[in-house]
């Protein structure tokens, strides 16, 4: 796979009817290995490993449902009382970030109304924090830790 711009940790990747699967510490299962599920695997354990998020308020594959629509969130960090802060999207190392990318986790944010968004191909890392009062964002030089948020 990939070499990422993020931590290394424990990989568990085993070979399952001739697929390699990794297993997903938040759905506590294997699951396909994809470049993006490559992507998300690290990024959950930087955020759990190096900026204190509690894996219990994590979670992966979030359906929301827009009308008859189903619509599905790479990650979603929750706080103590289950409302949804901040929205992951990723995206294989090898795809640009582009507008489009923000535009796909703006479209989530309209359900959620987190406090901040990240896109991350693994290589580059982007974080907003949204100001609904004022109906912008700002992006931050870095993913702040969980004890500032």
């Amino acid at each position: 796979m990939y070499r990422l711009n993020l931590p290394q940790y424990a990989i568990k990747i085993v070979s399952r009817n001739g697929k390699s699967v990794i297993f997903d510490v938040l759905r506590r299962k294997y699951v396909n290995l994809t470049p993006e599920e490559w992507v998300r695997q690290h990024f959950v354990h930087y955020l759990i490993d190096c900026k204190g998020y509690p894996a219990a308020l994590l979670a992966n594959e979030v359906e929301l449902l827009c009308g008859q629509k189903k619509l599905r969130c790479d990650s979603v960090l929750y706080d103590s009382n289950a409302r949804p802060r901040m929205i992951v999207e990723y995206k294989a190392p090898t795809v640009a970030i582009t507008q489009q990318t923000f535009n796909q986790i703006e479209v989530y944010n309209l359900l959620l109304k987190v406090d901040y968004l990240v896109v991350s191909n693994g290589m580059q890392h982007y974080c907003c924090k949204m100001d609904y009062e004022r109906c912008s964002y700002a992006f931050l030089k870095d993913i702040p830790d969980y004890a500032v948020l």
